[in-house]
């Protein structure tokens, strides 16, 4: 049975990207990423990604100068996890609506369109 870790908030979700597209990464790694998008104090990094070592996203090894953190579990798990999480809170577990909203709203594009019509075809 896989254990449940709790979710993530907008700021925990900034950096888990980052980790995840570096497959690993240093406090530091992630603090100067973050600086090219906006303030933020090398304390604050540190804390967030403790927190995030305790609700069971990151893994935390030791190397000569440094923590080196990688995620626990790959993006595309997490992210279904919380897509699913969304579907079922918001939308009583049906993703009809959701999908009606994206594309009434135009923020699905026709090539995407196109590539979920093709996921549509493989899977019937």
């Amino acid at each position: 049975m896989r254990t449940k870790t709790q979710g993530l908030t907008e700021q925990e979700l900034e950096i888990m990207k980052i980790v995840w597209s570096r497959e690993t990464a240093t406090v530091r790694d992630v603090y100067e990423a973050l600086l090219e998008h906006r303030k933020i104090a090398y304390t604050t990094v540190m804390t967030m990604m403790g927190v995030l070592e305790t609700k069971g996203h990151l893994k935390k090894t030791s190397s000569e100068k440094a923590h080196v953190y990688q995620p626990v579990r790959p993006k595309h798990e997490v992210l279904g996890g919380m897509v699913s999480e969304f579907v079922a809170r918001v939308f009583n577990g049906s993703a009809k609506p959701l999908l009606m909203h994206l594309v009434e709203n135009d923020q699905v594009s026709p090539e995407e369109i196109e590539e979920i019509r093709r996921m549509l075809r493989k899977k019937s």
